[in-house]
């Protein structure tokens, strides 16, 4: 900075004493042309210095964290009460909007029941395991019994004390306890399969009760829509009378967090060269004509949409941009150092100027942003 002052003024001085005091040379148009021609350039090194050492941005704009209110609901409700107001200012956990309950209390009712009784059918199936247990006893039971008969015929028969048809009878009593028995065991497998089909030691009846209760149990819990954390309700759609609930696209206000706002700032690439996080930054919004707010760098957004290719078999077509073409930009995103964040609304708009360790220009650079700032009382003139 001074040293591009001092040749400056150098070459001020050159002129006024070649021309003007000692009169070497005659003050002609050509001359002026040229001496205006070099002027010009040394004001550039000004114009460089600041562009690079203190960059500035006119497309700084505050932005805030947004949550879109969906209702989280399995059927279009009614809603019974809408209980904040448009920008009305809540803290985390404040209901906003009520649903019917009605509908999801019987249904909590109704799976409530479905557990009692998947816990008392648990006991039935223990009760049909212990049956079939005695089926088993029973039959093996009666086999012996059939079989000490089926040896008892054939030993008569063999001896001719008892009839063949009769040794053929006990036989076929014989059989249809083996298969008697088979079925009862079966039935044991069956029994104990039923019994036995666990999750963690819970059966899995109770399990698919308890599931279906707790999703009814949520569903009521989802009929009040609450403040997810401190910040105000804006685009408020909804009154009560009015039917929601089942529409995924749609939301039916917008919720604007009050924590972590910042500003971003678009730049020209080449002017990040020297821009780091941590470093001063300026800003003057419109909203305050004549102020100006101290900031700081947070991240550089290194990276834009210009650089995305999304995946196609169509083979990219590479053109130069036309001379028109806005040159690609990088964001800045830039924290208040304000203590009170609720000054800064979300969309407020303004410039926003970086100072980087290369303080040369600085001096001029807070000129500028002073000059833009109260130039805020005028312009854009409401004509």
């Amino acid at each position: 900075m001074a040293a591009a002052l001092l040749i400056c003024i150098i070459y001020a001085a050159i002129v006024w004493l070649v021309f003007f005091k000692f009169k070497w040379l005659k003050f002609s148009i050509p001359w002026a042309v040229v001496s205006c021609w070099v002027g010009l350039h040394l004001i550039l090194v000004f114009l460089v210095g600041m562009r690079f050492m203190t960059p500035s941005s006119s497309t700084a704009t505050i932005v805030q964290y947004t949550i879109q209110l969906v209702p989280r609901l399995p059927e279009p409700t009614l809603v019974t009460d809408v209980l904040v107001g448009q920008n009305q200012p809540v803290k985390k956990g404040d209901p906003l909007i009520q649903f019917d309950r009605r509908p999801y209390e019987y249904k909590v009712q109704q799976m409530q029941a479905l557990v009692a009784e998947a816990k008392q059918n648990v006991k039935v199936l223990k009760a049909d395991v212990d049956v079939a247990q005695q089926k088993i006893a029973m039959a093996q039971a009666q086999l012996d019994f059939d079989l000490f008969g089926e040896q008892l015929a054939s030993g008569l028969a063999g001896k001719g004390a008892g009839s063949v048809e009769e040794s053929q009878r006990a036989n076929a009593q014989a059989k249809v306890g083996q298969a008697t028995l088979q079925e009862a065991r079966a039935e044991l497998v069956a029994a104990q399969a039923r019994y036995d089909s666990q999750i963690d030691g819970v059966n899995t009846s109770v399990v698919n009760a308890e599931a279906k209760l707790q999703e009814a149990q949520y569903y009521l819990e989802n009929t009040t829509i609450y403040a997810p954390e401190d910040g105000r309700i804006m685009n408020l759609q909804v009154r009560p009378g009015m039917v929601s609930g089942i529409v995924r696209f749609g939301a039916i206000a917008s919720f604007i967090c009050d924590d972590d706002r910042y500003l971003l700032a678009t730049y020209n690439q080449e002017n990040l060269k020297f821009v780091k996080p941590g470093q001063e930054v300026e800003v003057a919004l419109g909203l305050y004509p004549g102020q100006i707010f101290n900031a700081t760098v947070a991240d550089i957004w290194q990276g834009s949409g210009a650089g995305q290719f999304l995946p196609s078999g169509t083979l990219s077509i590479y053109n130069p941009p036309p001379p028109e073409a806005p040159e690609g930009q990088f964001a800045v995103k830039i924290v208040f150092d304000a203590p009170d964040q609720s000054q800064f609304p979300i969309g407020g708009q303004g410039i926003a100027a970086i100072y980087t360790e290369h303080t040369s220009f600085a001096y001029l650079r807070r000129i500028a942003v002073r000059i833009k700032a109260w130039g805020y009382w005028l312009y854009p003139l409401p004509i």
